[in-house]
């Protein structure tokens, strides 16, 4: 073949080479996307931008119909059924930037979810993209310095597993995989904030995406006023892509579960339990939960951890038992990690859940009477209430210190009805009523709200009580770094 002859044959087969790869390229692009916008009103997203947002990302970017897109919307509540149009799993703050900044330019309604842990389902959302960083979960801890670097996807279990190889930890919560992000930016409630304060007041540094694409580190000395937002102001000025902690010594527990059949003399048993812990030593934990075991008996649970000098706990922890005859005592020497439960997190919960909570500032007759008229009005198994003590070093941090306002409570209750996935509509109504109802019969007896118990159905003026004081400064930080409000499904808080 002559030269002329090859050179012409190889642009030729070039050209349609090009035109297979354009026509391929056609074939693959996206196709245009409805979506739901800020406002609540519909826009269509060009399928060259969702291109565009895709091309953009380390991580994958997932849409209706994609392999795996009914598996990266499941929410861990099943009660919360989410068809978001996007889904940008992101594997950096980079990727965290590119989807920040192609929501805010197009106002589309967007979620942000770390561990994904959201009672009232705000993790995702219906026709807009959630910003999903839960392959961001990696953990580094320094134990020179006692500090740990935690990835905005991480789990309770993450972080727990690692800080406790070298006999440390931070306060957390006090479920496995209940999501750092969020625990913490709400406040963070756990087994070791008795003594070491709530989650947030051990966050010293965070690496943050605010509304118009900026990366930002907050700290004492880089916007210290941003790290006191963070800290108990929830997700409300910026995509949280990496936390630092301080860690404390933290060895062997004393601690289990203690059960006690419940009765008629479930008031006298909870005046009790309130006094105990009104003296209680900030080394021990004790939270008290009320519900029913598989064959309907109802039954009041201690979850009781000491985390102090072992030659201590059976005194600390004597009383307890003499509040009752036990129904089941497994109180004994264990490890942290076995408490947090850090071995079997499941991922997800196993049952809908409808949940409302509040703070409470002691435990009055009225408040106790009340609690045991919604238990005794509960006509299922269904069901459950639960406090969660406060106090100690918590209690000793000034209120205008963190964004998190309310120090004096001594306890966060919370009640709940839970049904399975399977359920029909009528055991759904029946047990959210409950929920509902209890929920409107203790609210007043309540002082503020714990954010992480925030609901959909909450007002502006409840948020604004969670906050109290807070609130103003609050509200100028928000308008500072997200003045649309950009990040509101959470527990909001406008901008000023």
């Amino acid at each position: 073949m002559k030269r002329r002859t090859f050179v012409a044959a190889g642009l030729a087969a070039l050209a349609t080479a090009s035109l297979r790869a354009q026509r391929a390229l056609a074939a693959n692009s996206a196709a245009d996307l409805n979506a739901a916008g800020l406002d609540g009103a519909q826009l269509v997203l060009k399928g060259s931008d969702v291109d565009d947002l895709r091309s953009g990302l380390r991580g994958e970017l997932i849409s209706p119909g994609q392999a795996g897109y009914d598996q990266a919307r499941r929410l861990w509540n099943p009660a919360f059924d989410r068809h978001p149009a996007l889904i940008a799993r992101c594997l950096g703050a980079a990727d965290v930037k590119h989807a920040v900044s192609f929501a805010a330019a197009r106002g589309l309604l967007t979620a942000v979810r770390g561990g994904g842990h959201s009672f009232s389902g705000q993790s995702g959302c219906d026709g807009g993209l959630v910003i999903d960083l839960s392959p961001m979960r990696a953990v580094e801890v320094d134990p020179s310095t006692r500090r740990a670097r935690v990835g905005g996807g991480a789990l309770l279990a993450h972080l727990d597993r690692e800080a406790q190889g070298f006999g440390l930890a931070t306060p957390a919560g006090v479920v496995a995989d209940t999501g750092v992000a969020g625990l913490t930016l709400g406040g963070g409630i756990g087994r070791l904030g008795r003594k070491f304060g709530l989650s947030c007041d051990n966050l010293v540094g965070a690496e943050v995406i605010t509304a118009d694409g900026r990366w930002l580190k907050a700290s004492a000395a880089d916007d210290p006023e941003l790290l006191w937002g963070l800290r108990g102001g929830a997700g409300n000025f910026g995509v949280v892509t990496e936390f630092v902690f301080a860690l404390h010594e933290v060895g062997p527990q004393y601690g289990g579960t203690l059960s006690f059949p419940y009765d008629a003399g479930a008031r006298t048993f909870l005046r009790n339990y309130a006094d105990f812990l009104a003296s209680a030593p900030d080394e021990l934990y004790v939270g008290l939960y009320v519900d029913a075991d598989p064959h309907g008996q109802r039954l009041i649970e201690l979850d009781v951890s000491y985390n102090g000098e072992a030659k201590d706990a059976e005194r600390a922890i004597a009383p307890l038992r003499r509040l009752g005859k036990p129904h089941q005592d497994s109180l004994a020497a264990t490890s942290y990690l076995k408490l947090q439960g850090s071995d079997v997190a499941p991922g997800s919960a196993h049952h809908g859940i409808y949940l409302r909570g509040g703070l409470v500032n002691g435990m009055t007759a009225e408040f106790i009477d009340t609690v045991v008229g919604c238990i005794e009005s509960a006509r299922l198994d269904s069901f459950g209430l639960g406090l969660q003590p406060l106090g100690g070093a918590i209690g000793r941090v000034k209120p205008p210190d963190t964004a998190f306002w309310n120090r004096p409570a001594t306890c966060s209750m919370h009640v709940f009805g839970f049904w399975k996935p399977d359920a029909d509509h009528d055991t759904i109504e029946r047990n959210t009523e409950w929920a509902r109802s209890s929920w409107g019969r203790l609210e007043p007896l309540t002082h503020g709200r714990y954010v992480n118990y925030a609901s959909g159905e909450d007002h502006d003026s409840h948020m604004a009580a969670a906050w109290g004081g807070n609130y103003p400064r609050l509200a100028a930080l928000k308008k500072r770094y997200d003045p649309t409000n950009l990040f509101r499904l959470n527990a909001n808080i406008k901008p000023a």
